[in-house]
């Protein structure tokens, strides 16, 4: 990648870094353990690690961390292997997507805990942003174990599978706000615990088998597992249709009403092994503009 790390005072400095801008990673829909600050950075957590990200100009820049730490944990996680650029290239001989890339052009696809993931996204279905992130930061609070204090705010880890296999459903549902999906939670993690289905195991499957096997898991449908492949299992080709994606594929490429399972199939043909990353650009054109909400072009 064309950029220089520079390591200065617990923090890591990237360079003329392009393709990163932390407001269209943290705020596209893909993850929700993050907080804004009061200076716009955005401090998040992963694999028991809390860091701060800032665009500086050129530069993002890494706070709360060390060069250790950046290159066996956040390396991976920000996705910084991959070039966006090429990746821009190809979706943008797209129109519709030349569109949606300027407008979203920082995002990249983070790579997630994949029981982390699995439980966000069943607490996600028809739910919204706020109050998914806010029943995930109780689970976590109840549930997992202090890590660190940056900025004057506590952060713990995601509890695992052995822990919420045993919470208790009745105060998942009504102290953690997730409603209904408490049985869900509890049962999936139960099904993890007792070896039912091996998480490690969808690695090395196709997206189809890895949604399939996904969807054994109680509360988890097409879009939910399409997003637990996406996010947690570079699963590149998936495509999670939520109502943002449906209203703006309809409203350039597709009829009106069209269903599910053949926008997903439109999807697959037109941008192939590159959908999941397609999928995020129009999704964050069509949610921050209202992209199809009204009326077609």
């Amino acid at each position: 990648m064309n950029y220089k790390i520079i390591e200065k005072d617990n923090k890591i400095i990237l360079k003329d870094m392009k393709n990163f801008e932390p407001k269209h990673i943290f705020e596209c829909g893909q993850a929700f353990r993050w907080h804004v600050e009061e200076d716009g950075s955005y401090t998040a957590i992963h694999k028991g690690k809390v860091i701060n990200v800032k665009r500086e100009g050129r530069d993002v820049v890494f706070s709360n961390t060390n060069r250790s730490d950046f290159e066996n944990i956040w390396f991976n996680y920000f996705d910084l292997g991959r070039d966006y650029s090429k990746i821009k290239e190809e979706l943008s001989k797209d129109s519709v997507l030349k569109e949606a890339i300027k407008f979203g052009q920082g995002i990249r696809i983070l790579n997630q805990e994949p029981f982390e993931i699995i439980i966000s996204f069943i607490i996600s279905a028809n739910n919204q942003i706020p109050r998914i992130k806010k029943s995930i930061e109780l689970i976590s609070r109840s549930y997992g174990e202090y890590i660190d204090t940056y900025n004057g705010r506590k952060y713990f880890s995601f509890p695992t599978h052995d822990i919420l296999a045993d919470a208790d459903i009745e105060d998942l549902e009504k102290n953690h706000k997730v409603g209904y999906r408490a049985k869900y939670i509890v049962n999936t993690s139960k099904m993890i615990k007792q070896g039912k289905i091996d998480l490690d195991s969808i690695y090395s499957l196709s997206t189809a088998e890895g949604q399939e096997k996904l969807k054994k898991f109680p509360g988890v449908g097409p879009k939910v597992s399409s997003c637990i492949l996406l996010f947690a299992f570079n699963k590149d080709n998936a495509f999670p249709i939520d109502i943002w994606v449906k209203r703006i594929m309809e409203y350039f490429y597709l009829e009106e009403d069209t269903k599910l399972k053949d926008i997903s199939k439109f999807a697959n043909k037109k941008f192939g092994d590159l959908a999941g990353f397609a999928q995020q650009y129009l999704f964050y054109y069509a949610r921050e503009l209202g992209v199809g909400k009204k009326n077609k072009r």
